[in-house]
This record gives C-alpha cells, sequence and structure tokens, in this order.
C-alpha cells in the first residue's frame, strides 16, 4: 500500500504560487500541483476557469461563515471533498445492475 503514496511523482506534490484577483485584490495563493489539478477539473466541471472557481469559492465561503482563517487548506479540503464525493457516485454506480442472490 504504501508504494502508492512513496511512488507518486514528486511534482505533484511540488507546490506552485498564482496571483489572482479576488473581489478586486490581487493574492497569491500556494498550493501543491496535485491540488491546482484537482481545482481545474472542478472548474472544467463547472464551466469554469480555475481563477473564477476559486474566486466564486471564496465568495460563498464568506458569504457562509463571514471569515476565511486559512483559505488554501480550506480549497485542499474542497479538493478532497469534491474526490470523496466523485468515489461516492462512483461506488453507488457500480451497484447498479448487480445481481441479487
Amino acid at each position: 500500500m504504501c508504494e502508492l503514496y512513496v511512488k507518486a511523482d514528486p511534482i505533484l506534490y511540488e507546490s506552485r504560487s498564482r496571483s489572482l484577483r479576488i473581489r478586486g485584490v490581487v493574492t497569491t495563493l500556494r498550493l501543491e500541483n496535485q491540488f491546482w489539478d484537482i481545482l481545474r477539473e472542478i472548474a472544467e466541471v463547472d464551466g469554469m476557469t480555475t481563477n473564477q472557481l476559486i474566486a466564486k469559492l471564496y465568495e460563498e465561503v464568506m458569504d457562509y461563515r463571514g471569515e476565511v482563517v486559512n483559505f488554501a487548506s480550506f480549497l485542499r479540503v474542497s479538493c478532497t471533498r469534491f474526490l470523496a464525493q466523485r468515489r461516492d457516485k462512483v461506488a453507488e454506480l457500480s451497484l447498479v445492475g448487480r445481481a441479487v442472490s
């Protein structure tokens, strides 16, 4: 099992900074490449660019919570929740059409 993690391409956990505009202010976010890839995937599903998605998430969490203590961590958790949701949908689909004995 450890090989799955140990043999991960180091580029995936290398951090990369990106600048984007949120609420009219340019800010820089630093995330690991794997998370940037997942955010891009989420954005594509929603028909947005990655920057648009991030700005929208910021707006929504601010409207809901009123503050964001660590926005980068919020984005990482959002990515893992997206993957968990996708995993659950795949598990649901795998049960459809299965013969009941």
